[in-house]
């Protein structure tokens, strides 16, 4: 059960770490601080190899790990000027536990770093890996560049891709895409992404002191949507949270 819940910024991105806070304090039983990027803070000499063991090499293939020189030293160069990173998946997991190591944290302590990176974690059930908004536990992981991306965006938006490569050839960008598309979903900087981010903040702890990872309640805050429209009611319309939830944390 943790008492001290630390957020970590994500200086590259939109997410506004001092709001999420804010709210989150006074709905859980703990003190919540928020301080700096937590991966500038722990970029030890073997962080950077950790990050690229635990790199995805295929959507279909489970092992992951590329440590050649030239590839640690890009994720030497991406811990200490993180805008320069971008477009590589890690293995949730894999970054879950190389952070546990380094923060060695007592129980009662919950870190949960926004992270400028992309995660994934392997899909058993499919043989494929995911991109997730967050990996719970300790510490709990919360992937900004997830929230635009794990979740499946509307139909149109695949069918306008789908018919733009039958024509053209190849895939159009993704910004002319979103341009293309009608529908709601959430972009890369977009200003509702501090507001979207509440409710996978708000499940870590939740997993802690409950044991339940999410709500299977579609428009709970707690509610770990698929598609990014689920997404937006779940975290941008109200009522914030279902009946049980709203009890604990409404």
């Amino acid at each position: 059960m943790p008492d001290h819940v630390t957020l970590y910024r994500a200086p590259t991105t939109t997410a506004d770490a001092d709001e999420i806070a804010e709210w989150l304090d006074p709905r859980i039983d703990a003190t919540v601080d928020v301080e700096p990027r937590l991966l500038g803070s722990l970029a030890d000499d073997d962080l950077a190899e950790a990050f690229a063991a635990s790199r995805v090499l295929s959507p279909y293939e489970r092992e992951t790990g590329n440590t050649m020189v030239g590839i640690v030293r890009y994720e030497e160069r991406t811990l200490e000027a993180p805008e320069r990173g971008g477009g590589v998946i890690y293995d949730g997991f894999d970054v879950q536990d190389a952070l546990r190591r380094r923060l060695q944290s007592p129980m009662e302590e919950l870190h949960i770093p926004l992270l400028d990176r992309r995660l994934g974690t392997w899909g058993t059930h499919d043989a494929r890996w995911h991109k997730r908004v967050a990996v719970l536990g300790k510490p709990s992981l919360v992937s900004v560049p997830g929230l635009y991306e794990a979740p499946a965006k509307p139909e149109a938006y695949y069918k306008t891709k789908q018919s733009h490569a039958m024509m053209a050839g190849d895939a159009p960008p993704r910004e002319v895409l979103e341009n293309q598309v009608d529908g709601e979903f959430l972009v890369e900087d977009d200003p509702r992404t501090t507001e979207a981010l509440k409710g996978y903040v708000l499940a870590a702890y939740h997993y802690l002191e409950t044991g339940d990872a999410f709500c299977d309640v579609e428009g709970c805050r707690l509610y770990d949507a698929h598609r990014q429209p689920a997404l937006l009611a779940a975290q941008l319309s109200e009522p914030a949270f279902c009946e049980r939830h709203a009890a604990r944390y409404g």
